[in-house]
């Protein structure tokens, strides 16, 4: 069996690969699940890790160089500013971080040198109350939504963690969800949701009217299959990152299908630094098959990606910086793919 074409015709182009992995602090990533752009032109990664290195759990801050500028990270636990299993990211308007951590079922913001501002939720279904909360986003005025895995649903804070109103419950019908995911806005304040386990994505306007569903389960074009995330760019286009296929897919201003993307990386500026000082490392790579031909056995969009180093592995989050380039960020791989669209 050959591998998958690794990206279909389309306005889509590929233009390169950040990161490494790491057992340590310093550069690179471990397990990142998240990133968001400041206004003065760095890049924060949020690396979730894992329960054998919780150590690890922190921001990394680079730029578009890939000068990596330092990290915070208060460690973990339940104290301010700390983590136990950070999910997603976002940076509001007024240069706010913002966390969601999915164990301690919380908020927690910093500004853009790490120092903590404030921290609000508890487990409950409750306003106000959080259980596993996931995607983030702040919209222009400083309004908070959050998607909340186990509730079911949106909930709408304030900019100071006060609750507004929440929208959604348990379901597979218009304006019901099953695990929500990922979360973003457009440039008109409309929300968009990953429906994690309903394979689709859903649109709002800011207060939680329905306006659109796009996809269903399957493989095909427009279908998903566990979407992780969501970004929407000034244009109106669709970015899903359909996660448990291994890809992303574009849509246009509809939810029309334009072009799927499988991964192509290349080695990042880390990588080849670290092989220009490890040899046996080097030499053990140029002789490796790193995308193989595969027997049929091995045809799941999961298989096929973890056997083909190019591909994306986990692709968990989707995000558009300042110039609409766009970062995939991969689990998997400890890396960022990033893409722009081109506008001829």
């Amino acid at each position: 069996m050959t591998t998958a074409t690794a990206v279909s015709a389309g306005p889509m182009e590929y233009l390169k690969t950040i990161g490494v992995t790491t057992n340590q602090s310093g550069r690179g990533f471990i397990n990142p699940y998240d990133c968001a752009f400041t206004n003065d032109g760095r890049i924060m990664v949020l690396n979730h890790a894992d329960a054998a290195r919780q150590a690890l759990i922190r921001i990394g801050i680079l730029n578009w160089d890939e000068d990596y500028l330092g990290e915070y990270s208060k460690g973990t636990g339940r104290g301010e500013g700390q983590w136990t299993l950070p999910i997603g990211m976002t940076i509001s308007a007024d240069q706010r971080i913002h966390v969601t951590d999915e164990h301690l079922h919380r908020v927690t913001v910093f500004d853009t040198d790490g120092d903590f501002v404030r921290m609000w939720g508890e487990k409950g279904d409750a306003a106000g109350q959080l259980n596993g909360p996931a995607g983030i986003a702040v919209a222009a005025d400083g309004t908070v939504y959050v998607a909340e895995q186990y509730n079911h649903r949106v909930q709408v804070f304030t900019s100071e963690g006060d609750a507004v109103t929440t929208w959604g419950e348990y379901g597979d019908g218009t304006g019901q969800f099953n695990m929500p995911w990922g979360l973003a806005l457009d440039g008109a304040g409309n929300v968009y949701v990953a429906d994690w386990r309903n394979d689709r994505v859903q649109k709002f306007t800011g207060d939680g009217q329905h306006l659109a569903t796009y996809g269903s389960s399957g493989t095909g074009d427009e279908q998903f299959s566990r979407p992780s995330a969501v970004a929407v760019d000034s244009e109106g286009y669709i970015y899903v990152a359909d996660w448990g296929n291994e890809r992303i897919q574009l849509l246009d201003r509809d939810g029309k299908f334009i072009q799927s993307l499988r991964g192509q990386a290349t080695l990042s500026k880390w990588a080849q630094d670290f092989m220009s000082v490890n040899p046996d490392e080097y030499n053990t790579r140029q002789i490796a098959n790193l995308v193989p031909d595969l027997p049929d056995h091995l045809d799941t969009p999961y298989l096929v990606s973890a056997q083909t180093e190019p591909y994306f592995w986990g692709p968990v989050a989707l995000r558009l910086d300042h110039e609409e380039r766009l970062f995939v960020v991969e689990a998997n791989r400890h890396r960022i793919q990033i893409y722009q669209r081109r506008k001829d």
